[in-house]
């Protein structure tokens, strides 16, 4: 490689200031800079950057930092078991109020109700960004009373702005999700104009664009004013399917964005790193009997449609012995827009037991869910890939998904599809693999012997072509 790449890693270090668990966007890229480092022969050609304090320009950040930042906020934290809509920790001499303050709302109307909840909400975001605000400026304060830690004999220097090192014909990579950072269009363009870099984004979905309905309305602004901004300023545009990338075209033909460059697809990498061996020590409390349950591993929230597989148990239970259903798990962490969803199944007693919720399980708790469940099933309506039928198919079970957007790509010829908008459909095909036992086994073996998983060095190769493609023709 005889270009350097500089790796905007900001959406990161936010995350490690929220104290929130990463999303699968910041886990997908976190693998995507450990490959591009690992194919980085020299270790010269790869490096980190931050936003600065003011928030106009980069400055470098070492691997080291990244690493010790992604274990921490990667770490075992415990989950609560059938949490509220909004899983807010109450202290114990608060209960009392919690308990009464919930008990009035939920006398209140559903639309007065979801505005409380919504005020609730920003509240708490505004709390967070403010406490995040504070921690930048006073580490922005120590940092200027420090000087530069000195770093490798090539002369670079922990904590030195990119202009003091980067050469044009390098590449400035965003392959994180940046769109809440103020002013990033700005900093993009200075580094493309000013320095003489290559601009390259990954787009993992365009979901907000496409299908708003299923997004917080300030989350779908935020992200259209940074889409519009700096996508025409990209001279590669990743996606991580087919299908996202045939949406981005679509949606910049129909509205008239310009794109300045190609919109490439890349394979995408199984799982994340090597799984660890499940704890002995594993608290298997919460956790169902082995080979009693299917198993949907996602956020539960409107577009991964757990309402379906709501009401497809409720007909499975009415058709069959209650002995013969498997326990439906939802194993994800509580998202918006399903506070009646989650209603509906505290009424039923969780569909009389046959319901469990594993709200923000463990690393070692999903591995744990993975390995003793009949299969796994993924309904969701629109996504860019889908990490859970791939990590799904790399543990050897059986997956069932939706037929639609990039699922097919994700599933390939080992899983098998249903109609996300038809329950009867999904009924049909999920009451099958429950009947037809040796079937299910045949299924699970011909899993286990035919997926072929892609190393994150695919991607990381395939990325780094592209560039060098795009470079050159340039």
């Amino acid at each position: 490689m005889s270009m350097r790449v500089w790796l905007d890693v900001e959406d990161l270090l936010q995350y490690g200031r929220s104290g929130v668990r990463p999303s699968g966007i910041q886990r997908l890229a976190f693998e995507l800079y450990r490959a591009l480092g690992e194919v980085d022969g020299n270790g010269q050609q790869i490096r980190f950057l931050r936003h600065d304090s003011t928030g106009q320009g980069f400055v470098t950040v070492p691997w080291s930092d990244l690493v010790r930042l992604f274990d921490r906020i990667t770490a075992t934290k415990p989950g609560v078991q059938d949490a509220a809509p909004t899983p807010t920790p109450v202290p114990a001499r608060a209960s009392l109020a919690w308990r009464v303050a919930r008990g009035a709302a939920s006398c209140l109307p559903v639309p007065v109700r979801q505005s409380l909840g919504r005020a609730v909400y920003l509240q708490r975001q505004a709390v967070r960004e403010l406490s995040g605000a504070a921690r930048g400026v006073l580490g922005a304060l120590l940092r200027h009373r420090r000087r530069p830690d000195r770093g490798d004999e090539a002369g670079t220097m922990t904590g030195m702005k990119l202009e003091e090192l980067a050469r044009p014909g390098d590449v400035l990579a965003v392959m994180g999700s940046p769109w809440f950072c103020a002013g990033h269009d700005a900093m993009l363009r200075s580094a493309r104009e000013d320095l003489g870099l290559r601009v390259v984004v990954m787009i993992y979905d365009i979901i907000p664009l496409r299908r708003p309905e299923w997004c917080d309305a300030v989350l779908a602004a935020t992200f259209r004013r940074w889409f519009h901004a700096v996508v025409p300023l990209a001279d590669v545009v990743f996606t991580i399917s087919r299908a996202s990338a045939e949406d981005i075209r679509a949606y910049a033909q129909g509205t008239g964005l310009k794109l300045a460059g190609p919109v490439v697809a890349v394979p995408i990498g199984t799982g994340f790193g090597a799984p660890p061996a499940v704890p002995a020590t594993l608290d298997r409390s919460r956790l169902p009997e082995p080979g009693s349950y299917a198993l949907f591993v996602s956020t539960i929230e409107a577009r991964k449609n757990h309402a379906l597989l709501f009401r497809v148990w409720r007909n499975l239970l009415e058709s069959l012995p209650p002995g013969e259903v498997p326990t439906l798990v939802f194993a994800g962490r509580i998202g918006w827009m399903v506070a009646d969803l989650l209603q509906q199944i505290r009424n039923s007693g969780h569909l009389d037991g046959k319901l469990l919720i594993i709200e923000s399980p463990s690393d070692a708790e999903l591995q744990a869910l993975y390995e003793g469940c009949r299969f796994t099933l993924f309904p969701s309506l629109y996504e860019g890939w889908g990490l859970p039928v791939t990590e799904s198919l790399a543990f050897g079970k059986p997956c069932l998904v939706a037929a639609t957007t990039s699922l097919p790509e994700a599933g390939g010829k080992l899983a098998r599809y249903f109609d996300p908008e038809n329950v009867a459909d999904a009924t049909r095909m999920i009451r099958s693999a429950i009947i037809d036992k040796d079937g299910l086994r045949a299924w699970e073996a011909q899993v286990r012997q035919e997926f072929r998983p892609v190393p994150w060095t695919e991607t990381a190769y395939a990325v780094l072509a592209a560039m060098a493609l795009e470079r050159a023709a340039a």
